[in-house]
C-alpha cells in the first residue's frame, strides 16, 4: 500500500539553546561515563536502544530517590515479553513527587468558574498525609485498589499520592463518564473504596451526580466494596445528603477516622503495582492495564525533564480529566518541582479567550492541549496573542490525535514562533510516548520530531518486514523492552490477555496501533490515525466494546452492529460511524436513532455518541465471526481493501464504500426511512 508523502515539509522551528538544553546535558554525561562520542539526538537515542546501561544512566541523571539500590538493570519475569526492572530496588512513587520545598506552589486549581487557588508542596504532603492515614484507617493495605470517579482538582491528586504512598493501586475516571462505562471498569478490579465527586460544573450546567453515584456504589458493592466517600460539592462546597447509600461517608467524616501519625512512604519494589489505566474495549470490556510504580516515575519524568526540558520553578499545564494517561503524566511533572495547574471545566465556557487569557495570566511554560482545541481556536478565527502576551510559554505539546501540517502552521504563527510545538504519540498501553519531541532537533510542519529515547521504534509492514527507510506507511512497533510495558492486565495471570492485545500479530514484538510513516529526509515522524478499532474523535479515544454494551439493549431492532472511526484526507477530525443490520420487518427509524444516542450519551457520554448511525445490509465477520472493524474503517476512509481467507462473507465490504462520501447520501440512505 505504497503511499506518496510529503518530503520537504516546511521547517518552523530550530533549536533556541543548543547544546544546553536538558537532553544535550544528558548526552555529553553519558560520553563522559562511557567513553563515548555521542554528537547528536539521533546518536543519544541509537545509544538508548542498543544498550541497556542506559536506563541506568537515567535514573542517576534523574535522581531517583530511594532507600536501596537494584542488583542489576533487568532480569527475565514471569512472562517472556515482560522482564523485571531494577530488580532489588526500593523506593515509593508518591516520596518523589514531593520532594518540593514547603513554601514552593505545587498545584494550582482553577476552572470555567475563574476562582483560583494555589497549594504549596507543604500543604499538598499535608492533604496526603491526612488522606493516606484515613485509607490505613479504613483497612486499605498494601496491592488493596481504590478508585476515584472526580475531576481535576487537588482532592484528586491527594489520592492518588496518598495511595501511592502506601502502596495502594489507585484507578481514577472522568465524572462525565455513565455508570455503565465505570461499572465495566471497577467491577474488573473490584475496589474496596470509592471516592466520588458528588456535583460539578461543566459548560455552565450544575450537574448532580448521585443518582449515578448510588447506581455504581450499590453495584459494586457485591464486588468487594467497603466504603463509599462522598466529596463535596465542585460549587457550593457543601456535602452532599448520603440518604439511603449504603456504606457511605463524606469525606469530612471519612478523614476524621484518622490518626496524626507523620506521612510515611513504603519502601516498595520498582514493578510494585501503582495504577490500573484502561484500555478502549475494542472487543469487549475494557482492559485493565496494571502499571508499575518505577515504570511510570521513570518514563514519564524521562519526557518532562528530556523531551519538555523541563526544569523547577516552571509550571505546566495539561488540559486533561482524571480519567486519561495524561493525567498521571501530569502528575509526575511534580518530581520536577515544577508546578502544575488542575483545570475543573470546559476550556470554551464562558468562552475560550477566557481559558487563554488564564494561560497567559498564570505564566505557563509548557501548555498540553490537543489537535481539537487547536482547531477550534483556529476556526473561531481567534488571534492568542491579542487576548494574552503568553510572557513564559516556551513548549506546545500537542497530543491525543493527529495534528495536520496546516494546523502546525496555524499555531507557531499563533503564539510565536519561538515557541517549540511538540507533537507527542504514546498510549495508555505504556503510559509514556513512543514518538516525541526535543528542543534538539528542527520542527517540521506535520511531523513529530523523533522517537522518544530507550523506545526501538521501527515500522513494519503486515509481513513483518522493516519498511522505514522505503517511505512507506506501516505499523508502529517496538521491538526492544522498556520499563513502562504494563504489569498485566488485572486477572490475566498467565498473560494471555496481555500477549494477545500486543504481540499476536508480530511474536515477541509490540505492535501499538498506530499508522506512521518516517521521512527519510527529516527523519520525522507522520503519525496517520490508528490502525485498530480503537476510536478517536477529536482525540478522545475509546473503544467500539463501549458502545455495542449500550446496544445490547437493542438487539430486538437488530442482528448484529459494526462501530468504526472514519478519517478522510479532507477530515480535520476522525469520525465515528455505526452501522446496523436490521432483523427483517424492523427499520431504523428517527426514533430509534434517538433511543440509541441518547442511551449512548448516558450510559457513557456525549462524545461517545456516532456522528451518523446507517442501516447495512450485511455486516463483514472472519470465519470464527469475529467483526472486521479495521477493513470496515480502511475502506470508509478511503483505502481499497482486498479481503483475505478469513473472512467469511467477503462481499459484504463492498456495501461500505458508498459511505466514504456521506455528504452526497440522500436521508433515505442515511436512515432508511
Amino acid at each position: 500500500m505504497a503511499s506518496s508523502y510529503p518530503t520537504n515539509p516546511s521547517l518552523l522551528w530550530k533549536p533556541r539553546n543548543a547544546g544546553f538544553d536538558n537532553v544535550d546535558i544528558f548526552r555529553r554525561e553519558i560520553n563522559r561515563r562511557h567513553g563515548l562520542d555521542l554528537q547528536s539526538y539521533h546518536d543519544l537515542h541509537k545509544y538508548s536502544v542498543e544498550e541497556y546501561t542506559f536506563w541506568q544512566d537515567l535514573w542517576d541523571f534523574l535522581r531517583i530517590k530511594y532507600t536501596k539500590p537494584a542488583n542489576k538493570i533487568l532480569e527475565p519475569g514471569k512472562l517472556d515479553i515482560t522482564p523485571i526492572w531494577f530488580p532489588g530496588a526500593k523506593l515509593n512513587y508518591a516520596e518523589n513527587l514531593l520532594q518540593g520545598h514547603d513554601d514552593a506552589i505545587a498545584c494550582t486549581a482553577s476552572g470555567e468558574r475563574g476562582h483560583v487557588h494555589h497549594y504549596t508542596y507543604g500543604q499538598l504532603r499535608e492533604l496526603t498525609r491526612q488522606m493516606a492515614n484515613a485509607m490505613r484507617s479504613a483497612g486499605l493495605q498494601t496491592s488493596d485498589r481504590i478508585a476515584a470517579i472526580v475531576t481535576n482538582g487537588i482532592q484528586a491528586v491527594a489520592i492518588a499520592l496518598a495511595a501511592s504512598s502506601l502502596g495502594v493501586i489507585f484507578s481514577t475516571a472522568a465524572t462525565d463518564m455513565g455508570a455503565q462505562g465505570i461499572l465495566d471498569r471497577y467491577r474488573q478490579i473490584q475496589p474496596k473504596i470509592v471516592f466520588f465527586d458528588t456535583e460539578v460544573q461543566y459548560s455552565g450546567k450544575v450537574l448532580n451526580l448521585m443518582d449515578k453515584v448510588a447506581e455504581v456504589a450499590g453495584d459494586l458493592t457485591e464486588y468487594g466494596l467497603n466504603q463509599a466517600v462522598l466529596l463535596p460539592s465542585t460549587i457550593t462546597g457543601k456535602d452532599a445528603k448520603i440518604g439511603t447509600l449504603h456504606n457511605a461517608v463524606t469525606l469530612g467524616t471519612f478523614l476524621q477516622a484518622t490518626d496524626d501519625r507523620p506521612l510515611t512512604f513504603e519502601q516498595l519494589p520498582f514493578s510494585h503495582p501503582l495504577v490500573i489505566l484502561f484500555s478502549s474495549g475494542t472487543t469487549g470490556p475494557p482492559k485493565c492495564i496494571v502499571h508499575s510504580q518505577g515504570g511510570v516515575l521513570l518514563q514519564c519524568k524521562k519526557e518532562n525533564v528530556l523531551a519538555l526540558n523541563g526544569a523547577p520553578h516552571e509550571t505546566y499545564f495539561q488540559y486533561t480529566t482524571t480519567g486519561w494517561m495524561m493525567w498521571c503524566y501530569m502528575l509526575t511533572m511534580l518530581s520536577v518541582d515544577c508546578r502544575i495547574i488542575l483545570y475543573d471545566g470546559s476550556p470554551f465556557y464562558p468562552k475560550v479567550e477566557a481559558f487563554l487569557k488564564f494561560v497567559s495570566d498564570e505564566g505557563i511554560s509548557i501548555m498540553g492541549t490537543s489537535p481539537r482545541f487547536l482547531g477550534e481556536v483556529a476556526g473561531k478565527g481567534i488571534d492568542p496573542l491579542k487576548v494574552g502576551t503568553f510572557p513564559s510559554l516556551r513548549v506546545i505539546a500537542c497530543t491525543g490525535a493527529v495534528l495536520t501540517a496546516p494546523m502546525f502552521e496555524w499555531t507557531v504563527n499563533a503564539f510565536g514562533k519561538h515557541v517549540l510545538l511538540a507533537s507527542p504519540s504514546g498510549g495508555t498501553d505504556i503510559c509514556t510516548a513512543f514518538t516525541t519531541g526535543t528542543p534538539a532537533l528542527p520542527v517540521y510542519a506535520g511531523e513529530t520530531q523523533c522517537k522518544a529515547l530507550g523506545m526501538k521504534v521501527e515500522v513494519f509492514d503486515p509481513h513483518g518486514n522493516n519498511i522505514e527507510d522505503t517511505g512507506e506507511p506501516g505499523e508502529l512497533v517496538c521491538t526492544r523492552p522498556h520499563p513502562s510495558l504494563p504489569l498485566m492486565f488485572w486477572g490475566d495471570e498467565n498473560g494471555e490477555k496481555l500477549h494477545s492485545a500486543y504481540f499476536d500479530m508480530y511474536p515477541g514484538v509490540w505492535r501499538q496501533g498506530d499508522f506512521i510513516v518516517v521521512n527519510s529526509k527529516t527523519k520525522g515522524i507522520l503519525m496517520l490515525g490508528r490502525s485498530d478499532g480503537v476510536l478517536n474523535p477529536s482525540g478522545v479515544r475509546f473503544g467500539s466494546g463501549e458502545i455495542y454494551t449500550v446496544l445490547e439493549k437493542f438487539q430486538a431492532h437488530f442482528e448484529e452492529s459494526i462501530c468504526v472511526g472514519q478519517r478522510r484526507p479532507q477530515d480535520k477530525d476522525e469520525r465515528v460511524l455505526l452501522f446496523l443490520k436490521m432483523r427483517p420487518g424492523y427499520l431504523l427509524t428517527r426514533d430509534l436513532d434517538t433511543q440509541i444516542r441518547n442511551a449512548i450519551r448516558s450510559g457513557l457520554s456525549a462524545r461517545h455518541v456516532p456522528a451518523y448511525i446507517f442501516a447495512v445490509e450485511d455486516i463483514p465477520v472472519t470465519i470464527n465471526g469475529k467483526k472486521i472493524e479495521i477493513a470496515v474503517k480502511q475502506v470508509v476512509s478511503g483505502i481499497d481493501v482486498k479481503p483475505s481467507g478469513m473472512v467469511a462473507n467477503p462481499e459484504s465490504i463492498l456495501l461500505y464504500y458508498k459511505y466514504r462520501d456521506i455528504e452526497r447520501l440522500t436521508g433515505s440512505t442515511k436512515a432508511k426511512l
